[in-house]
């Protein structure tokens, strides 16, 4: 990895090293915070997990050929290089901001409520389409996933695209200044994390916390048609591109199509042209995402058939809109994670389907003490779309459930409660038919991709 050196690493982290002879001008070959995945001239560093302590595997990682590590506290019997620090956290972002200063790359750094990992996707694949690209792996998005994810940028790179989710504040200051964005992309700011952030004024001065470390010349990509977005200063980005469907945008959605879970079709206006897209992924908040791509697209240069290629290309991630066609049902695997903005998102995708529709709906998480009214919220917006099933499970989603039942003007659609999966799972072949169209969605921490995989 290029500079990354004993000496180096010491000059950057304060810490003391004890370098046992080694040579502290050799560059480490990779950097892993994983005894299972330490190689040959590796560094490790022992982070404390909330259920394990690096610092216990010491002995595996020297055994394994690694070059050096870095600790809390000082190993017995160490063969190999240390590197003594206060905390193998704060160490592990020092260092891949060290790192990230070595390469010559172009970072997109990407923050919002709702539909970053997607975003990334979209944008990642119109890029391909020119430049060489890594991006954000799976869900290492936070304090640990963002400089793991800087590590496996190669000097080939040209750019990054790091997803970065918090939930507290204090977070995006540390994930920003390690990443250092050159564009910063925000999808928008809704009701999520509010047990910590408190209000969607606390959501969006913890998020565009990441515009502070951006490069002074650098843009941000913003969700126009989202009124808290539109309240960040002019100062804190020199340039700015707005997306969205209303066309006083820089960048807007016409003449759009929508086919239902096939996807929908619309022509966008750029600043640079127009472009006639095919968005294969279903739901109006694709859209939006393609428009943030598109804007992307065009700031770094491609071409209309460049751009076209990359939106048409686009796919999705499990749990994330995904959809699941078996010999029994089509399913909306949405499961990765939940709030009420991409809740409501998910059931408005379901009641497009021309099949019998079925919502199985769980808790979403990190509501605070407006959980109970979000919830309920959820449940009366799920009736009123008529829904031909709704499912709700869970401790919180007892709220949705009894909120949709007092709708009683509604006469369509039938409602079912139960506190657990289990439960559900004692009655699913019961209450599932043949070609339903079946929505799945919930926290990520109440495990609702075992639902998927039950019904698959």
């Amino acid at each position: 990895m290029k500079n990354m050196t004993l000496k180096n690493m010491q000059a950057a982290l304060g810490g003391e090293l004890h370098s046992a002879g080694a040579d502290q001008e050799k560059e480490v070959t990779g950097i892993s915070i994983d005894s299972r995945t330490i190689k040959k001239g590796g560094l490790f560093i022992a982070i404390k997990g909330e259920r394990v302590d690096g610092h216990t595997f010491f002995s595996e990682v020297m055994q394994k050929g690694a070059f050096a590590v870095i600790c809390e506290k000082k190993p017995t019997d160490a063969s190999i290089p240390f590197i003594l620090v206060e905390d193998c956290l704060k160490a592990l972002l020092q260092l891949a901001n060290l790192y990230r200063n070595q390469l010559d790359i172009k970072i997109i750094a990407i923050t919002g409520s709702v539909g970053k990992t997607t975003t990334k996707e979209f944008i990642a694949s119109v890029l391909s389409q020119k430049y060489k690209v890594l991006k954000t792996k799976g869900n290492h998005n936070n304090l640990v996933g963002l400089p793991l994810t800087i590590f496996d940028i190669e000097d080939t790179d040209e750019i990054a695209i790091l997803e970065m989710g918090i939930n507290q504040f204090g977070e995006m200051e540390q994930l920003a200044k390690t990443a250092m964005p050159d564009v910063c992309v925000m999808t928008n700011i809704g009701e999520c994390h509010l047990e910590y952030l408190g209000s969607l004024e606390g959501v969006l001065e913890a998020k565009s916390k990441m515009l502070d470390y951006m490069n002074m010349d650098g843009t941000l990509i913003s969700n126009g048609d989202d009124r808290m977005l539109l309240t960040i200063p002019q100062p804190k980005a020199k340039h700015q591109i707005h997306f969205g469907l209303a066309k006083e945008n820089d960048v807007f959605a016409k003449k759009v199509v929508e086919k239902g879970l096939l996807g929908t079709e619309c022509l966008i206006q750029g600043k640079n042209g127009e472009y006639q897209l095919h968005i294969s992924l279903p739901g109006q908040h694709m859209i939006y995402n393609a428009l943030a791509a598109v804007s992307a697209g065009e700031l770094f240069g491609l071409n209309q058939k460049e751009i076209e290629d990359g939106i048409s290309n686009a796919s999705s991630v499990g749990g994330r809109s995904h959809i699941i066609r078996t010999l029994k049902y089509t399913i909306i695997d949405d499961c990765y994670n939940a709030n009420p903005v991409s809740m409501r998102a998910a059931i408005d995708l379901l009641a497009t389907a021309s099949t019998r529709t079925v919502a199985i709906i769980g808790d979403m998480g990190e509501l605070g003490e407006k959980a109970k009214m979000l919830h309920e919220n959820i449940g009366e917006y799920a009736r009123k779309k008529n829904i031909n099933l709704l499912i709700f499970v869970g401790t919180l989603s007892k709220y949705a459930a009894e909120a949709a039942e007092k709708l009683d003007y509604i006469d369509n659609g039938k409602i079912l409660y139960f506190s657990n999966k289990e439960q559900f799972y004692e009655k699913m072949e019961e209450v599932l038919e043949q070609n339903d169209t079946i929505l799945v969605k919930a926290s990520n921490a109440f495990g609702f991709c075992a639902i998927v995989e039950k019904i698959k």
